[in-house]
């Protein structure tokens, strides 16, 4: 019966067969089922999905809302440009791609240039994860969001223009490919920190460091992206937050690594009450990040801009490299 179904959900996804070749992944999970069991919280949501041969899509049980603390956000998805094949929603924070069926990668980008300062983002996979890729990054302006609609593919780091990360743990620049962490599925958290004044750029998932991804990026300017080649899919942006980088900054990212055992850190200080809340709204972002690798991560890779590809690393060098911010 376990064959039949599988058989069923295989052959009524969209093809990929003209897409072009990509990376292979494990025979264990295919690429036409989600991916599960990476959620940032344990909501049934999120880790249990039902295929609707009659709908053929996946389908979540139920919204979750875990980790969506924040109110205010310093950007959010571009409504002008983004792909022929998304849907904007939730006051532009969520965006929803392929919505009736996928012929190929559609993509959005934000609506703030990151060109100073310390950028952070969070973005939450709100659908099922699968497909050739769905992938989390950034990217210059030039990258053209629309360029692969009508072909499967991973479109963030395919050239110079652009880093992304995908659903399969794979880290894409210039169009080589490197292992970075392991898969991400539906209710995952993929948070990106992109340090201009040290040109370093860092991802986190379910708000623990992964790694950095790439480093030498100071005098660019980018925007945040996501992009998907899977039908009814959906990403939210839950948190997007920016601060200068002055001497308040690299404070509380010392306090961050001072303090690495406490989830409120702000609470064991002997600060007045107004600083305290001064700093949380401020820089509470810095505060709650946790720098340490998660230990279920097998490898790390570092690719820099004047690379002409990504590397794995021994060990002692990954732990090294790991979540480097200064």
């Amino acid at each position: 019966m376990a064959q039949q179904v599988l058989s069923l959900a295989m052959t009524q996804m969209v093809s990929d067969s003209d897409s072009e070749p990509e990376f292979h992944l494990p025979p264990s999970i295919p690429t036409a089922l989600p991916v599960t069991g990476e959620s940032y919280c344990d909501c049934v949501s999120q880790n249990d999905t039902r295929y609707c041969g009659s709908m053929r899509s996946f389908h979540r049980m139920k919204d979750c809302h875990c980790g969506e603390e924040d109110e205010y956000f310093e950007w959010m998805w571009d409504d002008s440009t983004k792909s022929s094949a998304t849907l904007l929603s939730c006051e532009n924070r969520e965006v929803n791609f392929h919505m009736d069926y996928s012929c190929g990668t559609a993509a959005v980008r934000g609506d703030k240039e990151m060109s100073e300062g310390q950028h952070f983002w969070e973005i939450k996979m709100t659908s099922p994860v699968y497909g050739t890729d769905m992938m989390v990054g950034i990217g210059t302006t030039d990258v053209k969001l629309d360029k692969f609609r009508h072909t499967f593919c991973s479109l963030l780091g395919k050239d110079e223009n652009s880093w992304g990360l995908s659903y399969t743990g794979v880290l894409h620049h210039k169009g080589a490919k490197s292992h970075f962490s392991t898969r991400f599925g539906q209710g995952s958290i993929i948070g990106v920190h992109l340090d201009t004044w040290h040109g370093v750029l860092t991802f986190f998932k379910n708000r623990k460091c992964i790694g950095v991804a790439a480093t030498k990026l100071q005098n660019k300017k980018f925007f945040p992206m996501v992009c998907s080649t899977a039908a009814r899919s959906s990403m939210k942006v839950i948190r997007s937050c920016f601060s200068p980088t002055s001497l308040q900054y690299l404070c509380c990212l010392r306090l961050q690594q001072l303090l690495p055992d406490h989830i409120d850190k702000l609470e064991v200080l002997p600060l007045p009450p107004g600083l305290k809340r001064m700093l949380r709204n401020r820089l509470g972002w810095v505060l709650s990040m946790n720098q340490e690798s998660s230990g279920s991560e097998a490898t790390c890779s570092s690719s820099g801009s004047d690379s002409d590809s990504s590397s794995t690393v021994d060990a002692d060098t990954c732990q090294r490299k790991r979540c480097r911010w200064t």
